[in-house]
């Protein structure tokens, strides 16, 4: 019998989030790639949420995008509400966070796929992975036996493999949305000593628009001046008219409902086998957790402009069918609510990410990447940030260059990365804020600044978009220090700019930066007593601001990412052998050999590694490195 065999430089597997990141920057690199997935019409699908950004993880979107990655120009074309969340506080946590119509944003992702060179889409459920002796990547293998021979592959296999979806006593056997489960790549993953977890996630009812009653719901309406997600977006193109959300809460009666009927629950009947995400909780762990709390916030949310679906946020659950009508018709608008899809959990195979590499690169297998939700991470934006890196690496190594490595200082998706391979993971990961120690450094607004030389020098940022880089850095660097070094007189115009936003007024004269770094005032108020201030464009104006107002504060954070990256230097030798450091404890031992760190930072942040182990290290390893220098000499 005849089977179909080709050949590609990579192969990507899965078409989520994750795997169309991955494809497109391995094709966009110019190497022949091909992207397998359960389904055509699932690519970039948006099984739970239908929204990209939010806290963090608007974040992660704007590195995306300034690494040349896709997320963040699919949802300008496909967004119906956006919002800045945050805006009180600080710029290092404003996050931007974009309503998408879930049709629209799936199938121009799958037009931009289909339009790009180099790549190929095949409907195919991945079923082997083949190495060869040496336990490099050379193929992967279809249900079907098709073979499809590379020097690479990325594996995004999302929430597909194993996959069974419950509510209540009811167990499908499938993917999101009732789509076809991937039923045999786990066994040969095993096979090939790849460490499985089983995981587990949920998503909330779709209701029918029409049964709602949103007159006893609070409207919420988007921002009324729209920031785009790119960097290479014309803000002007995206000042469309906007989609209301609407907020309403659970009460007594909802979690009386839910309290008796728990025992009807997967999650607490121990059916359900998997990890839940923590900061995602259903509205079952929500009620037991904080039992304390008589009410939660639940924001109805419409799925895209050509549907009637309402996705119920924060009110997933696995609650039995019945159990779920009479719960989500206890909220204040919800009473005559008809429900289209139930709300259900899913549990699914995954690894464990600690056998990755910094690249997100198989430690024992060589050539094999892996990105998103199959690396133990939740959200979209986690797995197309790891897709991207994946993707990035996979092409890097074909092209035999060095990998992308993102370090904890210089990104979100840096921070992401080194969590995830030497954190020890026991549930799905989320991004948050709190998690980035350098995130006054780390913020959206300035990701291209970040990481847009690092796109171009991979090969993803065009020429023009690199010299505009270089541009905008000249361009704010010279302005600053200009406004250091205006003088502002006490004089009665500049008097009545301060009192028009009650400010102190001056008693001698002062340079403009000191005025911006008042917490009333900012480098755009202050426009009308600044005679020469250049024409500039917003985004170099918002620099401006951002880095004299916070200027003392960036600046400690920069000596502290300097003491960071001492240690991020001194690389761990490849096959170091830690039997040999006698004075190393034997936990820290067993933990450095399992995760094999590739320097010194990493090593200090695996948990059972003591800053006395690490001294340790750092002695021995100087011992090794005087010696080796005698030697040569």
């Amino acid at each position: 019998m005849d089977f179909v065999k080709e050949n590609y430089d990579v192969v990507v597997v899965g078409a989520g989030h994750a795997g169309c990141e991955a494809a497109l920057a391995c094709a966009r690199l110019g190497l022949e790639t091909i992207l397998f997935t359960i389904s055509v019409d699932s690519i970039a699908m948006m099984p739970c949420n239908p929204n990209i950004g939010g806290s963090s993880k608007g974040h992660l979107v704007r590195e995306i995008d300034a690494l040349g990655g896709e997320m963040g120009k699919n949802i300008d074309k496909t967004f119906i509400q956006s919002k800045m969340l945050n805006r009180s506080k600080g710029p290092a946590v404003h996050s931007l966070r974009a309503q998408a119509d879930k049709a629209a944003y799936s199938m121009e992702m799958r037009k931009t796929l289909q339009d790009t060179e180099h790549l190929t889409i095949r409907q195919a459920e991945v079923a082997e992975i083949i190495t060869d002796e040496e336990n490099h990547i050379t193929g992967v293998k279809t249900f079907s036996g098709a073979t499809y021979e590379c020097k690479a592959a990325v594996l995004c296999t999302g929430t597909y493999l194993n996959a069974r979806c419950l509510y209540g006593d009811v167990i499908n056997y499938t993917g999101p949305n009732g789509l076809q489960a991937a039923t045999h790549l786990t066994d040969s993953l095993k096979e090939h000593g790849v460490e499985m977890f089983r995981f587990k996630t949920g998503t909330p009812a779709r209701m029918d628009k029409r049964s709602l009653d949103f007159s006893k719901m609070i409207e919420q309406k988007g921002d009324e001046r729209i920031v785009p997600f790119s960097f290479t977006t014309n803000p002007e193109d995206v000042q469309i008219e906007q989609v209301s959300c609407w907020l309403t809460y659970t009460n007594e009666e909802t979690h009386k409902i839910i309290r008796e009927n728990l025992d009807r629950s997967p999650m607490y009947s121990g059916v359900i086998e998997g990890t839940g995400p923590r900061y995602c909780p259903s509205i079952e762990d929500k009620v037991v957790k904080f039992a304390d709390k008589n009410r939660h916030q639940i924001f109805i949310e419409p799925e895209g402009l050509n549907t009637n679906e309402m996705y119920v946020g924060g009110m997933s659950s696995s609650l039995p069918e019945d159990v779920q009508y009479r719960m989500y018709r206890t909220l204040p608008g919800m009473e005559n609510a008809k429900i289209v899809r139930n709300a259900y959990a899913i549990e699914y195979d995954c690894i464990n990410p600690n056998q990755l590499y910094p690249s997100l690169e198989f430690k024992k297998i060589k050539g094999l990447f892996s990105g998103g939700q199959f690396n133990g991470s939740s959200g979209y934006e986690e797995a197309a940030a790891q897709g991207l890196v994946a993707g990035i690496n996979a092409a890097m190594s074909v092209l035999l260059k060095e990998p992308l490595i993102l370090d904890r200082s210089e990104s979100y998706i840096g921070v992401l990365i080194d969590d995830l391979v030497t954190k020890e993971n026991h549930e799905p990961y989320r991004m948050m804020t709190s998690r980035a120690e350098y995130r006054l450094l780390l913020r959206q607004d300035n990701a291209d600044l970040r990481l847009s030389k690092k796109g171009y020098r991979v090969g993803l940022i065009s020429q023009e978009r690199y010299d505009w880089i270089l541009e905008k850095e000249r361009l704010i660097e010279e302005e600053i220090a200009r406004v250091e070094k205006v003088n502002i007189g006490a004089n009665k115009k500049v008097q009545a700019l301060l009192e028009e936003y009650e400010s102190t007024p001056l008693n001698t004269g002062t340079s403009l930066a000191e005025l911006i770094r008042r917490p009333e005032l900012n480098y755009e108020v202050l426009a009308p007593i600044d005679e020469d201030r250049p024409e500039l464009p917003d985004e170099v104006a918002e620099q401006v601001n951002i880095n004299i107002k916070y200027d003392g504060y960036i600046k400690r954070q920069i000596k502290q990412v300097e003491n960071f990256k001492k240690l991020e230097v001194k690389k761990i030798p490849e096959n170091f052998d830690y039997d040999d450091v006698n004075s190393l404890r034997i936990e820290a031992r067993q933990k450095l050999k399992q995760y094999q760190p590739v320097n010194i930072g990493q090593a200090s942040r695996i948990s059972g590694v003591s800053p006395a182990d690490i001294s340790v290290l750092l002695v021995y390893m100087e011992q090794m490195r005087q010696k080796n220098s005698k030697k040569e000499s």
